[in-house]
């Protein structure tokens, strides 16, 4: 499958590749896009701030917090849900079914998941795995794996 990859020296360019992220959702049939995204990354890698990124090229402008605690924070903009997974915090997979995040997984919407593993095997394929690694340069590495059809169509499109 296909992987993009780009250096991302700081938080504003973070923020910036999340924003590119989300104007390429836009472009999408928000009302029948379906994509999973998994995130991954060291605490403090900027998984989140890649979110609020996508949120913010969607177009919302609301608050935009970090699922830690609560463990999914959900999003509206137009007719596109968004759900913001962090499953760091998850005691043990199960604990995602009896949670009832399966059904968050049914139907249209993007999906981003912190630290999937926690759920694994509960947790539905992914779309693209998003991962933000360290540098030997200042910064991070965002590359992006398309692991299903629908993940490279969407990278094919060239935009990010």
């Amino acid at each position: 499958m296909q992987t993009i990859s780009r250096i991302l020296p700081d938080e504003a360019a973070t923020l910036a590749a999340g924003e590119s992220i989300g104007r390429l959702l836009g472009t999408q049939q928000g009302s029948t896009l379906r994509l999973h995204v998994d995130l991954v990354g060291d605490l403090g890698a900027g998984k989140t701030t890649v979110v609020r990124g996508v949120l913010r090229g969607l177009g919302y402008t609301g608050r935009v917090k970090s699922p830690t605690y609560p463990l999914l924070e959900n999003y509206r903009v137009g007719d596109l849900n968004l759900a913001h997974f962090d499953l760091y915090r998850l005691e043990r997979p199960e604990a995602f079914i009896e949670a009832g995040f399966d059904e968050s997984f049914v139907g249209s919407g993007v999906r981003f998941v912190e630290w999937p593993a926690q759920a694994k095997p509960y947790l539905p394929a992914a779309d693209w795995r998003l991962t933000l690694s360290e540098t030997p340069q200042e910064g991070r590495l965002m590359s992006i794996e398309a692991l299903s059809s629908v993940g490279a169509a969407l990278l094919a499109d060239g935009t990010l």
